[in-house]
Formats: C-alpha cells, sequence, structure tokens
C-alpha cells in the first residue's frame, strides 16, 4: 500500500515469494504467510497473540514497500493506514525536522486514524522500507477484536509521550 496525495492507499505488490524462502527471495518480493507470522511473533507489539491469531493478522494485513527517501505519511494530509514495520526505517519529520527514527516492530499512522485527523509529521522511508498495513477503516475492529494489541499499542503510545515531553525539558 502506498499513501498518495489526497490520502488515497495503492498497494506496491510484488511477485509471491519463491518456495526457496527468505533466502531465496529478491529484496522486493512478498514474503509467505508463515514468514510474516515469524515475523509478527518476534515483536512486542503482537507477542501476547497465539499462532492461529497471528495467522489471522498476517491475512488481514497487507504487505508493501517502500524505497529509501520515499514519503508514506505526508503533515497535514489524511492518514490512511496503521502501519507496522517488518524491516527497514522510516523518519518522522515534523516540519522538515527529523524527530524520531522507527525500525522493525514500530508503528506509525496510528494516531491520525485513532483521531480522525490528518499526520502531524511526514513519516519517510530511510531505506528500503518492508510494512505491514491495515487500511484505516479497519483499525478499530481490529483492536477491539485483540485487545492485548491494544494494551501493548497504548503502552508504546505512553513512552512515545513521556520521550517527548522529557525533549521539551
Amino acid at each position: 500500500m502506498k499513501v498518495v496525495p489526497g490520502g488515497t492507499m495503492r498497494a506496491q505488490r510484488r511477485r509471491p515469494a519463491t518456495a526457496a524462502g527468505r533466502s531465496g527471495r529478491r529484496d522486493d518480493e512478498m514474503a509467505s504467510q508463515d514468514e510474516i507470522v515469524d515475523a509478527l511473533a518476534g515483536m512486542a507489539l503482537f507477542a501476547d497473540l497465539s499462532t492461529p491469531q497471528l495467522k489471522g493478522v498476517a491475512h488481514i494485513f497487507e504487505e508493501a514497500w517502500f524505497p529509501g527517501g520515499e514519503r508514506i505519511l505526508r503533515q497535514g494530509l489524511t492518514g490512511s493506514a496503521f502501519y507496522v514495520i517488518l524491516e527497514g526505517e522510516a523518519q518522522i519529520l515534523v516540519d522538515g525536522q527529523q524527530r524520531a527514527t522507527l525500525g522493525k516492530g514500530e508503528f506509525f499512522g496510528d494516531v491520525s486514524i485513532l483521531l480522525g485527523e490528518a499526520p502531524v509529521a511526514d513519516v519517510v522511508a530511510k531505506s528500503q522500507l518492508r510494512v505491514l498495513a491495515l487500511a484505516g477503516p479497519n483499525v478499530e475492529a481490529f483492536l477491539k477484536n485483540h485487545p492485548t494489541v491494544m494494551y501493548r499499542m497504548l503502552q508504546a503510545l505512553a513512552r512515545r509521550l513521556r520521550n517527548a515531553n522529557r525533549w521539551r525539558n
């Protein structure tokens, strides 16, 4: 998926992964569902989910790739998805100033989706970025169906708020 001007999403689909698995896959090829489940299992956000639940998550999220330098979310435009980073890094820029770098297991797009407001920052792929994306209209139902993910997300947002308050002091 790709956010384009106007806040719409467009999937950036690639060829399915080869039977050889991860080592036989080009960087821009889609992973198998089992590979995605394994990646999710190692992330704090999804740590409380069982294997069948992880398979369900892998099924409803869509995998997307963004080349280094591509803007995924634009400050002031409508955010349209919740993203979880599988590989690579993303920079958070507010008014052109870098505020944070996010990596594997971290997420973005959540605040604008939850509040129904435009993103307050640009999110730019620092390097080639592989993510799982969930369209905005599906986020509320996903979180209600996965309360442990919602709780871990709330913990991560509380840490971000605490760190933001430290920057101000």
